[in-house]
């Protein structure tokens, strides 16, 4: 399937794409993401208040002035405040990531019988598509497992299988590249799915990791099934050993993961107090080992 705007295809604004997945009393969560200011602001707001005017013009402020806008895909309690896994309320969608393969990769998904035909496909940058399917009568760990089972089956974005994940909002601007491009959705069902629409074993899951980007690291690579935390892990002790301030780490980490984590500042603000921990541990080992060693050449000087 090729998303051609001459195709006669329905292309929904922002504002209706909202209140088509949602109820207008639905607390839903929009993220608005500025990576070169190191902004990250979440907003907690009715479906309703979301696809209003005013709000809609806030996010097209935000978005012209360099922000990319994102939406999460399930509805949170009625007193939420965060986007945690606690505060969902119900699923009500399930999806893919692909931001490997191209057209050839969402021809395959849209072929494919382990899944049934998406409710939307969103073009998030060029060959590179989110799909989502509208569901109903999931608990949260059925979701997750089959959110895992998908990327695994279908060649997916490992890290997008979190029942919090963001998806980018149509119409609006991404950010991420030198150009400007304008995402894209285009409906293709009306249907509401089961747990039984999809053809995949759910009960074997969580499925092996694996790092599709490249093909995957073979079994010489001792970086290949580390996970996002332990990538974030890693990352931080090299940046904290090459004399960067934790603030700048934690920035860069809650920026790079906001779309993956709930509250990605409490996030990265742990992981990389536990890594300048354990920082200054190894100094202080090293500094004494170098300092018992200049004492035995000094002895050895002295005779």
């Amino acid at each position: 399937m090729t998303i051609d705007k001459n195709s006669g295809a329905s292309f929904p604004p922002a504002s209706e794409y909202i209140l088509d997945n949602f109820e207008p009393i639905d607390r839903i969560a929009m993220l608005v993401l500025n990576r070169d200011l190191g902004e990250i602001l979440q907003r907690i707001t009715s479906a309703l208040k979301a696809s209003s005017p005013e709000f809609q013009a806030w996010l097209r402020y935000k978005n012209v002035t360099g922000s990319d806008i994102y939406i999460g895909m399930n509805p949170l309690r009625r007193h939420a405040l965060t986007r945690t896994k606690k505060d969902i309320k119900s699923i009500r969608h399930v999806y893919l990531d692909l931001d490997h393969g191209g057209q050839e990769a969402l021809n395959s998904v849209e072929s494919s019988s382990a899944v049934p035909k998406p409710n939307y496909v969103l073009t998030s940058s060029p060959g590179k598509f989110q799909i989502v399917w509208k569901v109903e009568g999931m608990g949260l760990r059925e979701a997750e497992a089959l959110l895992h089972a998908m990327a695994w089956e279908c060649g997916g974005d490992p890290a997008a299988t979190d029942a919090t994940r963001v998806l980018r909002l149509p119409g609006f601007a991404n950010k991420k590249y030198e150009t400007n491009f304008f995402v894209e959705v285009r409906k293709e069902s009306a249907q509401i799915y089961h747990l039984g629409d999809f053809k995949l074993d759910i009960d074997s899951q969580d499925p092996p990791r694996y790092n599709h980007h490249e093909g995957a690291k073979r079994a010489g690579s001792s970086r290949a099934n580390l996970s996002q935390s332990e990538y974030d892990w890693a990352f931080a002790k090299r940046a904290l050993a090459r004399g960067e301030t934790p603030e700048e780490v934690i920035r860069r980490i809650a920026q790079y993961r906001a779309t993956y984590k709930s509250d990605p500042l409490y996030y990265a603000r742990h992981t990389v107090m536990k890594a300048a921990k354990l920082f200054r541990q190894h100094s202080s080992t090293e500094n004494k080992k170098d300092g018992r060693r200049d004492s035995k050449e000094e002895v050895r000087s002295e005779h």
